[in-house]
C-alpha cells in the first residue's frame, strides 16, 4: 500500500468544532472569572480538549470572553484619626507670573 502500518491502524483524533470549544470556554470563564487565554487553554487540556492556544485566544477575543480587569481602589487619605486636621491654606492661591528661576517676584 505504501503507508506505514502504524499510520494505517491509528485512528485520527476527532477535532471538536468551534461551537463546542466556545461552550467549554464559556463554562470555564464563568467558573473562573480572572482566567486569560493561557489558563483557559490549560484548563481545556485538563478537560480533554486538545486546542491550540492561538485558537483559544482568537475565539475568546471574537466572543468577548476575555477577563475584565479589576481596578483596585487606592486610598490616598486617612481622615479617620485622632490628630488635628489642618485647614487647606492654599485653596485660593493663584500663580500669576513666573520669573526666570521659576519663582514669582
Amino acid at each position: 500500500m505504501g503507508i506505514a502500518r502504524s499510520s494505517f491502524y491509528a485512528q485520527p483524533a476527532a477535532r471538536p468544532d468551534d461551537a463546542t470549544i466556545i461552550a467549554e470556554i464559556r463554562a470555564i470563564t464563568d467558573e473562573f472569572e480572572g482566567y486569560g487565554y493561557r489558563r483557559v487553554d490549560a484548563e481545556l487540556r485538563h478537560r480533554g480538549f486538545l486546542v491550540n492556544a492561538k485558537k483559544v485566544r482568537r475565539l475568546m477575543k471574537e466572543n468577548d470572553l476575555n477577563p475584565r480587569r479589576r481596578r483596585c481602589f487606592v486610598r490616598t487619605t486617612d481622615s479617620d484619626h485622632d490628630g488635628p486636621i489642618f485647614p487647606f491654606v492654599a485653596r485660593n492661591f493663584k500663580a500669576h507670573a513666573r520669573t526666570r528661576c521659576g519663582w514669582p517676584t
